[in-house]
């Protein structure tokens, strides 16, 4: 069975195409390493050390399971915490090296969301919201809802991409044009 990541989901998401591309025709992303990418990796690593024990009180979490390797049939990825909260819930918490700028990124979202379902998997516990910290705006703080029909779409989005990948089947694209200006399958891709 097919495994995937939340950020080949996100790429789902954002062009069903880019499924087709690389499990179909096997044609990989020659993706640059862009600077925040890497330095957001070494941040990552460091927060650990450095963790903000006063962001998990602020929650209200009452136990926390830090770099969560999980998986579950047709999903895996690693989440920075994975947080019990007090009304027995659970939320996933994932550390942004970014600036908040009064803006949630939909793949911000789609990441978190794709954590409450394996969360949700892995730990037999209801998950209703999720949190982002952005490392470069102090640890500013952001909660995130999850609501079950966000579960869903991600559910509906791997068995897609699954049919996508078994049937050989290409995909219509995004109906948001502007997004194949960068995308890095644009010179091959049928519009």
């Amino acid at each position: 069975m097919q495994s995937f990541y939340p950020s080949q989901i996100i790429e789902y998401l954002y062009c069903p195409r880019y499924t087709y591309f690389e499990y179909v025709l096997r044609i990989p992303q020659y993706e640059e390493k862009f600077y925040k990418v890497n330095r957001g990796r070494e941040v990552h690593d460091q927060k650990q050390e450095r963790n903000k024990d006063y962001l998990r009180k602020k929650i209200g979490a009452v136990h926390k399971w830090t770099d969560q390797y999980l998986g579950m049939e047709g999903l895996r990825g690693k989440v920075d915490e994975v947080l019990k909260l007090e009304n027995g819930t659970f939320a996933p918490l994932d550390y942004k090296f970014a600036h908040w700028k009064d803006k949630i990124y939909d793949t911000y979202k789609q990441q978190l969301y794709c954590y409450a379902v394996l969360i949700e998997d892995n730990f037999g516990s209801k998950v209703e919201k999720g949190y982002l910290v952005y490392t470069r705006s102090k640890h500013k703080l952001i909660e995130i809802p999850i609501p079950a029909e966000a579960k869903l779409e991600i559910k509906d989005s791997m068995q897609a991409m699954l049919d996508i990948i078994e049937q050989n089947k290409f995909p219509k694209a995004t109906k948001f044009k502007k997004r194949c200006v960068n995308c890095t399958y644009r010179n091959i891709c049928i519009k």
